[in-house]
C-alpha cells in the first residue's frame, strides 16, 4: 500500500482530495490481506459504526457548544476527533461497498432531493416551518 507523506508521527498524510473509491480500494485491501471480510457483513458493520459514533460523540458529550474551527482545542484533542471522524467515515464506506451501493451517488442524490424539499427562501415565500436539518 503506498502512501503519500507522512506526518510528524510517521503516519501517512495526505497532502489532496481523496475519493471515496480510493477509500474503498484501500479499505478492501487491508481487510482482505487481513482475513477480515468474512466479519464484514452489513449487520456487523452497522454495529461497528454505531460504536464509533458513540466514541465520536463522546468527545463532544461535555464540551457545550464548540465554535467553528475548534477554538481553544489542543492539537491532541483535534487529532483526536480526526481519529474517530476517520473511523465513522471508514465504516461508512465500507458498510455501502458491504451494501453494493455508491455512496458518492447516494449522497449526490440526496443533496438534489432535499433541494427540491427545502427551497431556498425568498422574502416572499419565507416558511419558518421548514428545519434544514430533518432531512430523513
Amino acid at each position: 500500500m503506498e502512501y503519500p507523506n507522512n506526518d510528524n508521527n510517521g503516519l501517512p498524510r495526505a497532502t489532496r482530495d481523496v475519493s471515496l473509491h480510493e477509500l474503498s480500494t484501500r479499505l478492501a485491501e487491508f481487510s482482505q490481506v487481513r482475513g477480515w471480510d468474512q466479519y464484514h457483513s452489513p449487520r456487523n458493520l452497522l454495529l461497528a459504526l454505531v460504536g464509533e459514533v458513540g466514541e465520536l460523540s463522546e468527545i463532544f458529550q461535555w464540551k457545550g457548544e464548540v465554535g467553528k474551527g475548534l477554538p481553544n482545542w489542543s492539537s491532541a484533542e483535534k487529532e483526536h476527533l480526526e481519529e474517530e471522524l476517520s473511523d465513522v467515515l471508514l465504516y461508512l464506506v465500507l458498510l455501502a461497498d458491504v451494501c453494493g451501493l455508491d455512496l458518492g451517488q447516494a449522497a449526490l442524490a440526496k443533496i438534489i432531493k432535499n433541494a427540491i424539499k427545502y427551497p431556498v427562501i425568498t422574502p416572499h415565500n419565507n416558511d419558518h416551518s421548514q428545519n434544514p436539518t430533518n432531512s430523513k
